[in-house]
């Protein structure tokens, strides 16, 4: 049987995990862009300069811009929560040929996953998930992803593809905070 006194105590720690998380929400922005400069500086720490060898592979992806111009900034958090694990997907397998510094590696993941969680924990899903599958947005980002990936098949995930990847992925990562900048 629960008395009173423990009824009291589930409901503020209830409380205080709600105004705790309302609070960790209204940083997002912040937080994003936090995020996004380590996973730069990780990006950058977990290999070296470009390989000369590998201007002569490079191709353009051209990521969809318009996916971070939404109208709301809920939406916009939907997308950047998309593209995170999106770019958690590509980086979580066949990195055998990459030669990356395992422990950058490992930081740069455990950001983009810690970020998707905080995104997931403060995007209002509901409405915003209707709005986003909707869009064209979200085919747009899923075929860009695509591209990248059937890339990295191609050329059998090989130390070029890789270091063409992680550049792309820079780009977008960059896109990214110069959106959340504007907010």
């Amino acid at each position: 049987i629960m008395n009173a006194f423990g009824l009291i105590q589930i409901g503020l720690i209830v409380s205080s995990t709600t105004i705790i998380s309302s609070l960790q929400c209204n940083h997002l922005p912040l937080q994003q862009r936090k995020v996004i400069e380590n996973s730069l500086r990780l990006l950058d720490k977990m290999g070296k300069r470009f390989p000369q060898q590998c201007l002569r592979e490079k191709i353009s992806f051209r990521f969809p811009t318009q996916v971070l111009q939404p109208r709301q900034k809920e939406t916009l958090g939907v997308a950047i929560e998309e593209i995170f694990q999106h770019i958690f997907y590509i980086f979580s397998k066949n990195l055998t040929l990459a030669a990356w510094d395992g422990t950058a590696l490992d930081q740069f993941q455990n950001g983009l996953y810690l970020q998707i969680e905080q995104l997931e924990a403060c995007i209002i899903k509901k409405n915003t998930q209707l709005l986003w599958s909707k869009e064209v947005s979200r085919l747009k980002l899923k075929k860009y992803f695509r591209k990248i990936d059937c890339f990295l098949k191609d050329k059998q995930h090989d130390l070029c593809s890789w270091e063409i990847s992680r550049a792309e992925m820079r780009k977008c990562l960059q896109l990214i905070d110069k959106m959340t900048r504007k907010l």
